[in-house]
């Protein structure tokens, strides 16, 4: 079939699309390439037709959900569907995420008709499919219609809607139903300390504990990644893609761009964050005249405080994050912040017993035991103790 690559109302692009893979076989006409996403630009300016038609391909599966996710195979039989590809044609390719979708050749369909910023959607029927011990399967065809069509990452994961915002919801991974707690903490660091965060609550959905947060992208805006911002660069594995990185969104009008980072590198000290890959931290860009906005807020935290043994003797930890392209220890990570002395650590005070309080409060629920509690206060507690110290040393100078 023929189809229009859309960002809301501007043509990107005329293609042969095949539902059945969800994938571009051939471009019949490019018309305004500039409103493209910025990774199909790049591809694009490179002058290679193949290559760009693998990559288009390759970012519009992208959209779905991965293969990857917990327990895909469960939820692709609630939802009576052979593979994930199959939903990205149930509702155009939208998102929650930016303003992308594809339009058939034939139609006078308009963005503001179908968009889920202005539309509501029933996400019930894919809530209960996704978080439910239930069997139960889903019979309605408008239940497919919904931005949860496009969640990228591993966790299970929900859009719902509340008094007309938008809330993404996400729970443990597999066994391990930490993550949720660990963006509630993160969040409330982050508001201590004064850094641009998404804002993350807990919530109880089919007996289960899952993270909240409303969505930080509107209809005039999307995210982009710094994956797609660093596409076609040369990769140097060390420091060189962090300089290379800063100076990009700088030269973009993008202000403090240095600090805002150093925050993000900061709280995944403190909480061992070890999946800051370059597709969970990017930049917000103004879809309709494409100008870079600021940094996206901190956001996707969840995979932090991997306790691996509890020994009584000693704490055994993941002490391995992700420095662009390069696994690194949080230790060495945190030395590419220039001035920590800006950070107070006593805003802090109080948050090791609020961590504690919340595990203990919805203990019942999850199971996690209280030596595993302790541990993770005391994980805590250490960071922001040698956080402290390292603030001191570098004063000392």
């Amino acid at each position: 079939m023929q189809c229009i690559l859309m960002n809301k109302n501007t043509e990107i692009l005329v293609a042969e699309y095949q539902p059945s893979l969800a994938v571009f076989t051939k471009i019949t006409e490019v018309k305004n390439i500039a409103y493209a996403p910025l990774i199909l630009k790049k591809s694009y300016n490179q002058n290679d037709e193949e290559k760009f038609i693998v990559e288009l391909s390759k970012w519009f599966k992208g959209r779905g959900i991965p293969s990857w996710r917990d327990k895909l195979d469960i939820l692709l039989a609630r939802l009576n569907l052979s593979t994930p590809e199959e939903l990205l044609d149930k509702a155009f390719g939208l998102s929650l995420s930016d303003q992308y979708w594809i339009k058939p050749i034939d139609s006078d369909i308009k963005y503001e008709d179908i968009n889920f910023f202005d539309h509501d959607f029933d996400s019930a029927e894919f809530l209960e499919a996704t978080f439910s011990n239930s069997s139960r399967s889903i019979t309605s065809e408008d239940s497919l219609k919904t931005p949860n069509n496009t969640t990228d990452g591993m966790l299970k994961k929900s859009w719902i809607i509340e008094n007309g915002k938008r809330y993404l919801l996400k729970g443990g991974y597999k066994n391990d139903i930490m993550q949720p707690f660990n963006e509630v903490l993160a969040s409330r660091i982050c508001e201590r300390l004064g850094f641009n965060h998404v804002t993350y609550t807990l919530d109880i959905v089919k007996e289960k504990v899952v993270s909240k947060c409303e969505c930080f992208i509107n209809k005039d805006t999307e995210l982009v990644t710094a994956y797609q911002i660093m596409y076609g660069i040369e990769k140097n594995q060390d420091s060189k893609d962090y300089e290379e990185y800063i100076k990009i969104l700088e030269d973009n009008g993008i202000e403090n761009v240095r600090e805002k980072l150093e925050n993000m590198y900061i709280l995944d000290f403190l909480i061992l964050n070890e999946d800051r890959h370059l597709n969970n931290f990017g930049i917000i860009r103004d879809v309709n005249n494409l100008k870079w906005l600021d940094i996206a807020p901190i956001f996707d935290n969840g995979q932090s405080f991997n306790i691996v043994d509890l020994d009584q003797a000693e704490l055994m930890v993941n002490v391995d994050g992700r420095f662009f392209y390069n696994i690194d220890e949080f230790d060495n990570i945190i030395t590419i912040v220039k001035d920590l002395s800006r950070i107070d650590t006593s805003k802090l005070d109080g948050i090791v017993e609020e961590f504690d309080e919340l595990l203990h409060e919805y203990q019942n629920i999850t199971g996690i035991s209280d030596e595993r509690i302790h541990k993770l206060c005391v994980l805590l507690n250490r960071q922001i103790k040698k956080l402290n110290k390292l603030i001191n040393i570098k004063g000392n100078k």
